[in-house]
């Protein structure tokens, strides 16, 4: 595992999978602190290796009249005072690879989304800056395809590269996880499972994205007993009233409960 070469990471030693969790976008500094202060807690209880996830802004949007961020400076601003306020790692996704060194200065990992994950500038920008490059799997794309992708980031000179299953498309408005592809993606770094992004629901008439949240404990769960190295879990205390993603967000009410059950779940696959 590459968690060693995240600063401030804890708890690296419990054996629990880690875990990316956060708001889907920066919304305010406010709602950011809020966010990390409670999930912080959790995972220190439980013993979960975490890193706060937050985009510093949102370019695949379906509407133009979708929220796309408070300011590329400001968001980023406020992860680096979330790291420094609570002693945590920090990830946000970037779009273009201008934006890699720009984000490399306040944030520990650098995630690239699942449709620009064949973007070989982005990738090797990403790769270049030293940190840890999260590439999530395309939704249109094989997890045997994904070695190709951290091969890039290995041939830029960077040995810290993860794996992130986000679900695969199925049909024009679901997606599913083929769990099959987790013991495929461990071959080539460690993997994640994106337990929210996989119940998505894409490509409503609406133009703003549906999810199934009542699922995300099965999914979960699923992922834990055939061993995801970490765990992807956007959540919010108001997520009918976020503004990006609030439709298959987990309310941060629920988040120890699910924690805490897959925490026992790790504990008994880790002693078969």
């Amino acid at each position: 595992m590459q968690l060693s070469s995240i600063p401030k990471i804890k708890h690296t030693t419990s054996g629990n999978f880690f875990l990316l969790a956060g708001p889907c976008a920066i919304e305010s500094e406010d709602m950011a602190l809020r966010i990390a202060e409670k999930v912080v807690a959790i995972t220190d209880k439980l013993e979960i290796p975490y890193v706060f996830k937050g985009s510093f802004k949102k370019a695949n949007r379906s509407r133009i009249d979708s929220f796309t961020g408070i300011g590329d400076e400001k968001a980023l601003a406020i992860l680096k005072k979330v790291s420094d306020t609570f002693d945590v790692p920090t990830i946000t996704d970037i779009h273009e690879a201008s934006d890699a060194t720009k984000a490399a200065a306040y944030v520990d990992v650098l995630q690239i989304p699942a449709f620009l994950v064949r973007q070989t500038d982005l990738v090797v920008a990403a790769a270049k800056t030293g940190k840890v490059v999260n590439l999530k799997k395309g939704q249109f794309m094989s997890p045997e395809s994904m070695q190709h992708a951290v091969k890039k980031v290995h041939d830029a000179g960077n040995e810290n590269a993860w794996i992130t299953d986000r679900g695969t498309m199925f049909g024009y408005q679901d997606m599913i996880v083929d769990f099959r592809g987790i013991p495929t993606m461990k071959q080539f770094a460690p993997t994640v499972l994106d337990v929210t992004h996989s119940l998505q629901q894409p490509n409503q008439s609406s133009g703003v994205t549906g999810g199934r949240p009542e699922m995300i404990e099965t999914i979960a769960r699923a992922g834990v007993v055939n061993n995801v190295d970490g765990l992807f879990i956007e959540t919010h205390f108001d997520p009918a009233n976020a503004k990006s993603d609030g439709a298959n967000m987990l309310h941060l009410d629920h988040l120890e409960n699910l924690l805490s059950n897959l925490v026992k779940i790790r504990k008994t696959v880790n002693s078969l």
